[in-house]
C-alpha cells in the first residue's frame, strides 16, 4: 500500500513539473514566421537603467499585443495575417539604420514602428521616405520630426515637445514664475527642447536665464553647472534629458546641494529613487511634466481594446506585466502606433480591391489581379521601393479611432504629429512613510491649462512646504557679509562702554540703519565690515567680483568694467556741489562768462 502511495505521489509529481514546463512554454511569444506581411518594431534599450528597460518591456509588449490582437480581430491583408520583427537600439542612428535594412532585405515591412528616441527618428524617417513606407513612432519628441515636407512619411502618437513647451509655459504662469534654467542632453532631442522651450518663453515674456549641456557620452555636464545654478538668477531648474540620465544629474545636484528647498527642479520623465542614498530627501517637491495615454488624465480611451491588449499581454509574458496602472504611457503609444498602421493597410488593401473589381466590371476583359503590397524585388534595401506608398500615406491621414491612448487622428497638413489626443501631467515627489512617491497633482489637455487631477492631490514644495515658492535666490535667513566706508554722517565709528565695562566700537549712521531696516524686511543677518583705510574702491570691487564680501555700501562709481564683475543698485543718496552766495535778486550771476 505504501508503495501505491509513492507511485501515485512521484506521478503527481511529474505532472506537476509538466504543467509547470508548459507554463512557461506558452509565456512564450508566437513565433512569427507564417506570413510575409510585416510590422517592423523598433525599440531602445541603452542602458540597464530600470526606466530603460521597463520603456522597452512594455513598449515591446504592447506592440506584439496589437499584432496579435489584429488577427484575433481578423485584420488581415489579401487573406494574411499581419506579423511582425523587432530589432533593439542603443541610441545610434546608423547602427538601427543597419539594423532595419537587414530586416527589410528579407522581408515585406509595409511599416514601421518607432524608431524611440529622436536621433534615431531623423535618420529612420528618411530612410522610410526612400523606400516608400510610413514610420510612426511612439515615443520621438524632437519638434523638428514635425515638418512634413522634410519627412512625409513619419507621423508619431506621442505629442511633440512644443506642446511640452507650450504646457511648460502654462505652468509658469500659473505658479508666477519668470525665469528658468534649461539643462537639456547633446543630441537631436534636447537640441530640439532647448530651442523650443526658449522659443515658447520669448513668445511669452518669460527667460531662460542659461542653458546647460549634458553629454550623454561622457555623463557629464559641459558646464560647471553648480556653481552656475548658485549664481544664477533663476531658481527654477528645467531638466529634459533621456529618463536613464536623469539620476545621474540629481545625483551631481544632491552632492553639491543645489536642490530644495533653494532650487525647483522640473523633470522630463519621473524616475525610480531605488538607487539613492538616504540624502534624497532634498528631492522631496520635484515635479515633472510627462506626456500620458488619456486614462492618466481620465479622458476618453478604448476600454475594451485596452484591457483586451493587457489580456494578451499577460498571456504570454505575464512576469513582464504590472499593475495596469503601472503600464508606461510610451506602451499605450506604441500599441495605438501598430493599431494605426494595421486598420490602414486593410483599408488600403480593401480599396484597391473594390477599385480593381469597379475597373474589371466595367471593361470587357478578365479581371485582373493587382497587390496591395507590392515591393520590388531588389535584394539592397536602400533600392527596394513599397508601389502603393502615396494611397498608405493617404490611407493613414483619413484614419481616425479611439485608441488605447485617447482619440487618434492624423491629417495632410504641414504637421506629423496627431490631431488630438495630446495629454500631459505633473507628478510631484511627496514624502509617505514608506519612502518618495511621485503623485500626480496637474493634468493639460484639451483646455490648453492645467487643473488639478484631483482636489484632494495637493503639491508639496521643495523643503515640506505649501507655499509657492519664488523663482529668484531668496536671502531669508542668509548671513551677509557686508562691507561699508568709513564717512560721516552715512557711517561713522563711536565708542561705546558695553554692558561688562569694556570699551567697543560701534557703526553707527545712515547706513547702518538702512542695512537694519532691509535686515527686518527682508530677514537676512548682516555681518558689517569696516573697510580698511587703505582699501581701494577697485579692490573692494574685486573683492566682492571674488566672493570675499556679498555686497558693499558706498559711494562707488559706476563704470563699464566693473558692471561687467558686478552688479549695481540704483543710488541709494543723491548729492551735489553747488556754489553758494548771498541772496541777490535783482542780480543774475553767470560765473562762467568772462
Amino acid at each position: 500500500m505504501l508503495l501505491f502511495w509513492n507511485i501515485r505521489w512521484d506521478f503527481v509529481c511529474i505532472l506537476c513539473v509538466q504543467l509547470h514546463v508548459i507554463y512557461y512554454v506558452r509565456a512564450i511569444w508566437p513565433s512569427p514566421n507564417s506570413s510575409n506581411v510585416k510590422l517592423l518594431g523598433i525599440f531602445e534599450n541603452v542602458s540597464s537603467s530600470s526606466e530603460s528597460a521597463e520603456l522597452y518591456i512594455h513598449s515591446q509588449a504592447m506592440f506584439k499585443s496589437a499584432v496579435i490582437l489584429s488577427q484575433e480581430y481578423n485584420i488581415t491583408i489579401e487573406d494574411k495575417y499581419i506579423e511582425w520583427h523587432s530589432i533593439e537600439t542603443v541610441g545610434h542612428g546608423i547602427e538601427t539604420l543597419r539594423d532595419t535594412c537587414k530586416v527589410l532585405s528579407i522581408s515585406n515591412v509595409a511599416g514601421i514602428v518607432g524608431p524611440g528616441l529622436s536621433s534615431e527618428a531623423h535618420v529612420i524617417a528618411s530612410f522610410a521616405k526612400i523606400i516608400g513606407i510610413p514610420a510612426i513612432s511612439y515615443s520621438a519628441t524632437d519638434p523638428d520630426l514635425s515638418d512634413r515636407s522634410d519627412y512625409p512619411n513619419f507621423y508619431r502618437t506621442i505629442p511633440s515637445d512644443k506642446m511640452a513647451a507650450k504646457a511648460i509655459v502654462k505652468l509658469f504662469e500659473r505658479f508666477h514664475w519668470k525665469s528658468c534654467i534649461l539643462i537639456y542632453q547633446n543630441d537631436a532631442f534636447g537640441m530640439g527642447s532647448n530651442k523650443i522651450i526658449t522659443d515658447e518663453f520669448n513668445k511669452n515674456n518669460l527667460t531662460v536665464r542659461g542653458s546647460i549641456i549634458f553629454s550623454i557620452s561622457t555623463h557629464h555636464m559641459q558646464e560647471d553647472f553648480h556653481k552656475y545654478l548658485l549664481e544664477s538668477e533663476s531658481r527654477i531648474v528645467i531638466l529634459w534629458i533621456q529618463s536613464n540620465y536623469i539620476p545621474v544629474v540629481l545625483k551631481e545636484a544632491l552632492k553639491y546641494d543645489v536642490v530644495g528647498p533653494e532650487f525647483i527642479w522640473i523633470l522630463s520623465s519621473s524616475i525610480s529613487l531605488d538607487s539613492f542614498d538616504r540624502s534624497y530627501g532634498k528631492l522631496i517637491g520635484l515635479l515633472t511634466v510627462e506626456p500620458v495615454a488619456g486614462i492618466s488624465v481620465s479622458a476618453s480611451i478604448n476600454a475594451t481594446l485596452l484591457d483586451a491588449a493587457y489580456k494578451v499581454w499577460q498571456k504570454y509574458e505575464s512576469e513582464t506585466f504590472p499593475v495596469s496602472s503601472k503600464v508606461h504611457s510610451y506602451a499605450l503609444f506604441a500599441f495605438d502606433t501598430t493599431w494605426l498602421l494595421a486598420q490602414s493597410l486593410q483599408k488600403l488593401c480593401s480599396t484597391i480591391k473594390t477599385n480593381s473589381s469597379s475597373s474589371s466590371s466595367s471593361s470587357s476583359s478578365s479581371p485582373s489581379s493587382s497587390s496591395c503590397l507590392s515591393f520590388n524585388e531588389l535584394s539592397f534595401c536602400f533600392d527596394r521601393r513599397f508601389s502603393q506608398s502615396d494611397l498608405l500615406l493617404n490611407t493613414i491621414n483619413q484614419i481616425e479611432f479611439l485608441g488605447v491612448s485617447g482619440p487618434v487622428k492624423f491629417d495632410s497638413n504641414d504637421l506629423t504629429d496627431r490631431v488630438n489626443g495630446s495629454y500631459y501631467y505633473v507628478q510631484n515627489l511627496q514624502s509617505f512613510t514608506n519612502g518618495l512617491h511621485f503623485v500626480p497633482v496637474l493634468k493639460y489637455g484639451s483646455s490648453n491649462d492645467w487643473t488639478p487631477i484631483e482636489q484632494t492631490n495637493t503639491i508639496l514644495w521643495p523643503g515640506n512646504s505649501s507655499k509657492i515658492p519664488n523663482d529668484h535666490p531668496m536671502i531669508t535667513g542668509k548671513i551677509l557679509h557686508i562691507t561699508v566706508f568709513e564717512s560721516m554722517p552715512f557711517t561713522m565709528i563711536t565708542d561705546y562702554i558695553n554692558e561688562y565695562g569694556y570699551n567697543e566700537q560701534k557703526i553707527i549712521g545712515f547706513i547702518p540703519d538702512l542695512i537694519e531696516l532691509l535686515e527686518k524686511r527682508m530677514g537676512f543677518h548682516a555681518c558689517i565690515h569696516k573697510a580698511p583705510s587703505n582699501q581701494t574702491y577697485s579692490g573692494l570691487i574685486e573683492a566682492v567680483a571674488r566672493g570675499d564680501y556679498d555686497t558693499v555700501f558706498g559711494d562707488v562709481r559706476v563704470t563699464a568694467a566693473r558692471k561687467e564683475s558686478t552688479a549695481f543698485s540704483h543710488a541709494i543718496f543723491y548729492n551735489s556741489l553747488r556754489v553758494i552766495t548771498r541772496r541777490t535778486p535783482d542780480i543774475d550771476m553767470d560765473f562762467f562768462y568772462c
